[in-house]
């Protein structure tokens, strides 16, 4: 009987669904692979758009998993601060053979400890808090640092699980899947600082300013400064 490649997501209120739902839907596709929707109970998570998602296991009930996953999204801070979901991580990750993550999911290991001489890519505005954390921030679509592997922001998680199923299955599987998901984005341009227009990129701030970004940045830094 083939074994299968156990993935575990960990779900939290106010996650970003993309950061989670894009590598999902990638590495659902690959051989052997069984994905587990990880929190501490199996009530419903709302996520920071308002949508519902079912977790299908616990922290007590969830198996050794071989690849850790944990995406980012508005609940990030709140997560730094669960002594009990860190506990699951670390513990989760002495037997894990890929200690991975999404966008801002990177905080959430590098303040595990989990990311401590790693270096770890972020969502760009929150980048440079990991560095508080131990974490050596890089400004790239996927990094990967031996067995730790971390995308950008959001939609770089769709990148990032292509890069797991290649890395497992090789370049021909990664292929296979990307064309059964047609995924041959066709950006507009400017999806980074670099190459935003400047009003553009003023605009995105205040938004982000308004969404209570500044308050959230704050709150991430005090807590690396109480490390």
């Amino acid at each position: 009987m083939t074994e299968t490649f156990d993935i575990g997501f960990l779900l939290y209120p106010e996650l970003t669904q993309l950061d989670m739902t894009g590598p999902a839907q990638v590495l659902a596709r690959m051989p052997d692979a069984k994905l587990h929707f990880v929190w501490k109970t199996r009530d419903p998570i709302h996520d920071d758009c308002g949508l519902t998602f079912m977790p299908t296991a616990t922290f007590e009930d969830c198996p050794q998993l071989d690849m850790i996953c944990v995406p980012g999204g508005y609940g990030t801070a709140a997560v730094m601060h669960d002594d009990v979901a860190l506990e699951w991580l670390r513990k989760q990750a002495e037997g894990a053979q890929f200690i991975t993550s999404v966008c801002t999911g990177s905080l959430i290991l590098a303040a595990a400890g989990l990311m401590t001489g790693y270096k770890a890519g972020c969502h760009w505005a929150w980048r440079d808090l990991l560095s508080g954390f131990g974490a050596i921030p890089v400004a790239e679509r996927v990094v990967e640092d031996r067995n730790r592997i971390s995308g950008g922001g959001v939609t770089a998680g769709i990148d990032f699980g292509f890069r797991i199923v290649e890395k497992l299955h090789g370049r021909d599987i990664a292929e296979m899947i990307q064309l059964a998901l047609e995924y041959d984005p066709a950006p507009l341009g400017g999806g980074t600082p670099e190459t935003a227009r400047k009003p553009i990129l003023e605009m995105t701030r205040a938004a982000m300013t308004a969404r209570g970004f500044d308050l959230r940045r704050t709150e991430i830094s005090s807590l690396a400064s109480t490390r």
